[in-house]
This record gives C-alpha cells, structure tokens and sequence, in this order.
C-alpha cells in the first residue's frame, strides 16, 4: 500500500504553529510565516514572511509554493477563503484554551508525521502544568485564599482576559475576577464600557498585556476612583509582554504562566501566617 505523502511545504499564519513545528524538528517544512510570528526568533530570521496576522497578499503565499497552510480562527477566514478558492489545502486551528493548546499540538504533530514527538512534547507541558498547579496549591496556603487578578488585554476600550488566560491565572493560584466573561471567544463581550466595573471586583493584582503596546502603569492608576484599589494602593500593576501571553500555543505555558506565578508572588501573607 502506498503511503500517503506528508506537507513539504507549509506557510503557517500565525506564531503558534511555528512555534510547533520548530519544537518537534520540523522546522525544515516551514515555507513561509506571518510577520506576526515571535517564536522561536531565528524563524524570522530562517523563513520568509508572507502575510500579515488578518491580512495578506494571496500572491505572496501562493509565491512560495505552499501544498498546506496552518491559519487560526475566525480573524483569517477571507484568508482562507481566498487560498481554499486558489486550490490550496488549508488547515484553521481555533484554540481558546489549554485542552486546546494541547490538542493543537497534537494535530501539527499528525499533520507532518510526528506523532510520538508531538506526544513527547504534550507530555512535557502536561508535567509543567501539573507542577504549576501545585505550586499554585501551595501559593494560596501561603496567602490564605486565592488572590483576585484583574487581567486586562487592552485599555482603550478596557478588554479583560482571555480564556486560556484566565485558566493559567487559576492554574497558578489566582481567581480572575472575570473569569465569566473569559469564556467568550470574541473579544467584544469582553469589553468593560465601566470602569466601575473593575472597582466593584476588587482586584489585588492587576496583569496587563497591551497586545503589542508598552504598558502604562500610571494611566491606570490615574483612573478615576482606581487608587483606591489594593492593587493600585499597593502598586501592584505587572506588565507582561503580549508575545508571552496572548499567543495560545507553547510561549504561553512555557513562559506566560510563569510570569502570573511571579506576579502572584509579589503578595505578601497576611501578618500572623
């Protein structure tokens, strides 16, 4: 029986699936990439950049001859739509949280062949997660409750958290005071019109991750009735960088929870404990 041939040539339009097949030594079948991608960053180096994150050129990716195209969600479909009409075969990855960064994984993995490496390698993310959540077990017995987190993805309107975001602030011992509202996937019913909103919740910690834009941390404590927040009071307001983030693949449990965690661990335990 004839064995089916396997992608030779892969543009991937977005930074996770990149990302991916560097981590499983399939770096080689990446023919292009979104100039988006972070991760790893001798991909920016190695590998031609073909499309924007919402917007491409179809002319630019149909240049490098690819026979398989990796998008994500609902933001690439006329992308998608463009290249599927063009005759190439396209593969929409649409993960909001971490069962579905895992799964993801395991797909890349299928789709060029490396199945026990994509395994290997979700083995080794489930163990980080296994020891981040008791790490977290043993941050709210040091603090004698979960920490309540404020999350905010953009200022302006406010944005709070993401699913996967919201799943590794409680991961790590946090309680994100939006967590309702995580589990919406388009970013609009996570719009906070007031920012009375975040005073009623209370936060201890704010987190912000401007989607590419530097943190202000004084234009939050500007606003109006926000200083009398503990987390303002006490100037706990952490940026952490988007690219570490805000991308639902690998970055964000290899190096965004950690940073919640060391975020978390700037509370202080009550006096007596």
């Amino acid at each position: 029986m004839t064995r089916h041939r396997l992608p030779e040539r892969i543009v991937c339009l977005s930074t996770e699936t990149v990302e991916v097949l560097y981590a499983l030594g399939e770096s080689d079948r990446i023919a292009g990439i979104s100039g988006f991608t972070t991760r790893p960053a001798r991909a920016r180096k190695e590998k031609p950049k073909v499309s924007g994150f919402s917007s491409a050129q179809i002319e630019r990716i149909l240049a490098v001859r690819p026979d398989l195209v990796l998008a994500f969600s609902d933001m690439q479909a006329d992308i998608c739509r463009d290249l599927v009409r063009a005759g190439i075969a396209v593969h929409v990855f649409n993960q909001r949280d971490i069962d579905g960064i895992l799964t993801m994984i395991a797909t890349v993995g299928a789709l060029v062949g490396a199945h026990t490496r994509a395994a290997a390698l979700i083995a080794q993310l489930e163990a980080r997660l296994d020891a981040a959540r008791q790490a977290g077990d043993a941050r709210i017995a040091r603090l004698g409750r979960r920490p309540r987190v404020y999350f905010e993805e953009w200022d302006s309107p406010m944005i709070c958290g993401i699913r996967w975001v919201s799943e590794l602030i409680a991961l790590a011992g946090g309680e994100d005071v939006f967590a309702e509202r995580a589990m919406a996937p388009d970013a609009s019913a996570r719009v906070i019109a007031d920012g009375a909103e975040v005073l009623a919740r209370a936060p201890d910690l704010i987190l912000a991750s401007w989607c590419g834009k530097k943190l202000r941390p004084e234009r939050i404590a500007e606003r109006p009735g926000w200083s009398a927040l503990a987390a303002v009071a006490a100037g706990r307001i952490h940026e952490i960088k988007s690219a570490l983030i805000l991308s639902p693949g690998l970055v964000a449990i290899e190096a965004g929870l950690p940073a919640i965690a060391a975020a978390l661990d700037t509370l202080a335990a009550p006096s007596g404990r």
